[in-house]
């Protein structure tokens, strides 16, 4: 008997995430960019120019009910040109329990992203320590200043601009640990 109970509530899962990708496809269309499960989460990767838009859509749509942001983050992979930086949000059902990754990348030209503040107010100090650790400019934000880093800090440290290691070192002999 339990098997079939898990069959089903695998298949009520299944169900709800192709439901809502056909309600975020009808609605924004082009604007979904991508959509992939990774670990058991449901993945939609969304253009940045509509991501509030499509926040909102989510939070407040009837159906879906996204009403939780459990968290907000940068991301930095510099060897994607013209797509560089990135901000993913975890939002979640509390009625269906489930859960949904929204990601969304940009070029570091143009390191500037609508702030969820109006939508999520716990936005507010997930987008300051953003901020402060990837340069992300969250356009509409309230107060929007470094929060763990000194203010006359002119970097910020999780952008991936300097090598790991120090170059000039002589006494380290890397083939001893495979490069």
């Amino acid at each position: 008997m339990s098997e079939e109970v898990e069959a089903s509530k695998q298949e009520t899962e299944s169900i709800e995430k192709d439901f809502l990708m056909d309600k975020l496809q009808s609605k924004f269309g082009a604007d979904i960019i991508n959509a992939y499960e990774s670990y058991g989460m449901k993945t939609i990767v969304v253009s940045h120019d509509r991501i509030l838009d499509i926040m909102r859509f989510l939070k407040e749509e009837p159906e879906l009910n996204y009403h939780f942001l459990t968290d907000e983050c940068g991301i930095h992979y510099p060897d994607n040109k013209g797509l560089e930086l990135g901000v993913i949000y975890h939002l979640h059902n509390f009625m269906t329990n489930n859960r949904l990754r929204v990601e969304t990348f940009f070029s570091s030209d143009k390191p500037v992203i609508d702030s969820m503040t109006a939508l999520w107010p716990t936005a507010n100090w997930l987008e300051r320590e953003t901020f402060d650790f990837f340069g992300i400019i969250f356009e509409g934000h309230p107060n929007l200043k470094r929060i763990l880093n000194v203010d006359d800090m002119n970097y910020h440290p999780l952008l991936k601009q300097y090598p790991l290691e120090d170059a000039t070192r002589e006494d380290k002999n890397d083939t001893m640990f495979g490069r």
